[in-house]
């Protein structure tokens, strides 16, 4: 009886030895995000995301989620990451302007790309390709990148086909190069907080803005405007970054795990799921609201007009600039994006 209670104990003590060990090989880490856990984007692509990273770790890595802010504001996002407020940030780059004006190259307006995707791959391919850019990201560890597709113009009562048709209308604009695009054209800028913009179109204070159709479904615009025309405008880019003292803390199995989702891979993967799959959804709203007959593209000559006007001085401006910061090799970089653009 004496040794069949030993025996007992001695294999209690292993079996909690035994999952102490797997205990101390499960890392959390934890996740910020700005956009609210029940939000569409939220289910399509950030949450399946997050899946698919603690299971390429086999479960050696937790990721505890912070949806909505509750963690840290969005446009606190890029210190909180580097401090280890949290380990993995969503960061919309679009709050820092000239924080990394390399990868603003993505946000030009005009670049040759239709999708998120795509526009999410050329960005990391020049992230691998040139130094300077991943010399902007030293702070953190870059996990991935995506873009929006190009932004669309939407208008609440006159419809755009032309160049003629934008000239004098109030249109809000995000800044830097987009602005400058639009005055370009003859349209009158307008600054407003994303979250002002419904009443702003309701109320007539804008005639319309440029918004990527994952906004246009969120922020429910299809209530407030009939008219949709696919423009070159410019995309907006994102990263998810880490904490980088905290991903120099873990195991190369777990970081190749991790990267095994990231990388290129993952970047295509947000840009598909985060936006391109949202302007489906976008679409069929727009539908419901009658408009579904509204949706237009300029005409390839009609687009060739507005990169003359609007896109090309922008490109020509942006170099000029990064050159005089002593950026010799932004031209070369503008390039890469517009040759890989027309793969």
């Amino acid at each position: 009886m004496r040794k069949q209670i030993i025996t007992l104990i001695a294999a209690t003590i292993m079996v909690l030895f035994i999952a102490s060990l797997s205990l101390a090989e499960t890392t959390t880490l934890r996740f910020a995000h700005q956009n609210p856990e029940t939000g569409l984007s939220s289910i399509n692509c950030v949450e399946p995301w997050l899946k698919k990273v603690e299971e390429a770790t086999q479960g050696k890595v937790k990721i505890q989620r912070y949806y909505g802010q509750t963690l840290c504001k969005g446009k606190d996002m890029w210190n909180a990451t580097k401090m280890g407020i949290t380990d993995i940030g969503w960061c919309f780059h679009g709050y820092w302007s000239g924080m990394t004006p390399l990868s603003e190259v993505i946000s030009l307006p005009g670049m040759p790309f239709k999708t998120a995707e795509q526009g999410s791959e050329i960005l990391w391919k020049l992230y691998e390709k040139f130094p300077e850019i991943q010399n902007e990201y030293k702070d953190v560890k870059v996990l991935l990148f995506y873009t929006s597709e190009p932004y669309s113009l939407i208008t609440v009562n006159k419809p755009v086909k032309t160049l003629e048709d934008i000239k004098g209308m109030k249109i809000r604009m995000s800044g830097g190069p987009s602005t400058e695009m639009l005055k370009a054209l003859g349209g009158v800028p307008m600054m407003i907080p994303m979250p002002d913009n419904y009443i702003s179109l309701q109320k007539g204070v804008i005639d319309g803005m440029g918004a990527p159709w994952e906004g246009i479904n969120v922020w429910r615009f299809y209530e407030v405007v009939k008219h949709y025309t696919e423009v070159p405008f410019p995309a907006v880019y994102f990263s998810i970054s880490m904490n980088k003292r905290k991903w120099d803390g873990l195991s190369k199995d777990v970081q190749d795990a991790i990267m095994s989702v990231s990388g290129e891979y993952g970047s295509k993967y947000w840009g598909q799921n985060f936006f391109d799959k949202m302007k489906e959804a976008g679409v069929a709203k727009a539908r419901e609201q009658g408009n579904g007959d509204n949706i237009y593209a300029l005409t390839p000559e009609e687009n060739q007009r507005w990169l003359k006007v609007g896109g090309e001085p922008v490109w020509e401006k942006w170099v000029k600039d990064m050159e005089g910061l002593g950026h010799k090799n932004a031209r070369q970089i503008l390039n890469f994006v517009l040759e890989y653009g027309k793969k």
